[in-house]
């Protein structure tokens, strides 16, 4: 998914950095007197220095938690990544893992409480109007990006690409209905056909998939070329869905988060282009276009368990 890489809130963008700090642990605290007993200490100091080096060779708690352990995995899956480069196959196992394991309570989501606020956010949508969406920003550097998109009923993530990442999407609680493309190539692997005196560019592209996802169920992955680059999604009951990209949007690094308009495969026509009756449903003409006006994503603060970076 990852519609935006920067999130608007209250009109103003915000990144990471204002995200990160929710994430730290909390400050331990000082202690308020100076120890009444310090000829005590002095004999228990052996003690003491055995006792922290026991707690030091033991798993912090922070670290057992699921989340820390989605945001250690990320971090080693995509250590050495960039635009285009697919983590191996032993990687993409080992994050898909960790993700099929999260549940929504690993991130401080209770998805009755959720659905009840989604709801009430459809309902307080203008008639005519899409609800709004809801994104609780965890992590994001030049490497990957970590968040979750919330969606009340009927809510619509429009159709968009993912230019040169691997985007891993677990789907937390709800239904969600997805349709995917692809686009067709050539021998040579270049995009084809396209008609190029339509404006703007209107290319054809396969159907990846075309169906509802219910919760609990498997990690998503899409990749550069392949597994559904462009995707839409759309709420059939509140829902919400982990996205992990690697790496994340970047306009200056020529990662522009462009959408689309599709069209059935009748809609134009191009030579050369010959599709069976049987699968002209699994083909379909995408045209570019601007945001749309009416997505609106609202940027909030992440207040799950709390992990070390």
């Amino acid at each position: 998914m990852g519609a935006e890489s920067r999130i608007i809130i209250d009109n103003k963008a915000i990144g990471g950095e204002e995200f990160d700090q929710l994430a730290k642990g909390k400050k331990p605290i000082a202690n308020p007197a100076p120890n009444p007993h310090p000829a005590r200490n002095a004999n228990n100091s052996k003690g003491k220095k055995s006792r922290r080096r026991q707690q030091q060779k033991q798993p912090s708690a922070a670290m057992a938690r699921p989340v820390q352990r989605l945001f250690d995995t990320c971090k080693d899956v995509f250590k050495s990544g960039s635009a285009g480069i697919v983590p191996s196959p032993d990687n993409v196992e080992k994050l898909r893992a960790v993700l099929d394991d999260i549940k929504p309570a690993d991130l401080g989501l209770n998805p009755d409480i959720a659905c009840l606020t989604l709801a009430n956010l459809d309902g307080a949508a203008p008639n005519g109007k899409k609800p709004a969406i809801r994104y609780l920003h965890l992590h994001e550097c030049n490497k990957f990006s970590i968040g979750v998109f919330c969606l009340p009923p009927s809510g619509v993530i429009p159709l968009h690409n993912h230019p040169g990442m691997t985007v891993f999407s677990k789907l937390l609680f709800g239904t969600m209905h997805i349709k995917s493309y692809d686009w067709v190539l050539d021998e040579e692997g270049k995009q084809q056909p396209e008609m190029k005196h339509q404006q703007p560019k209107v290319r054809l592209a396969k159907v990846k998939t075309n169906s509802d996802l219910t919760a609990p169920c498997n990690t998503s992955i899409l990749y550069p070329e392949d597994g559904g680059n462009m995707h839409c999604f759309t709420a059939v009951t509140a829902c919400a869905v982990l996205d992990v990209l690697g790496p994340p949007y970047n306009d200056d690094e020529g990662r522009h988060c462009q959408y689309y308009f599709d069209f059935p495969l009748s809609q134009f026509s191009v030579d050369g282009v010959v599709v069976p009756d049987e699968e002209k449903e699994g083909y379909g003409w995408l045209q570019e276009r601007e945001r749309p006006a009416d997505l609106v994503v609202r940027g909030e603060l992440y207040r799950g368990p709390p992990f070390f970076k």
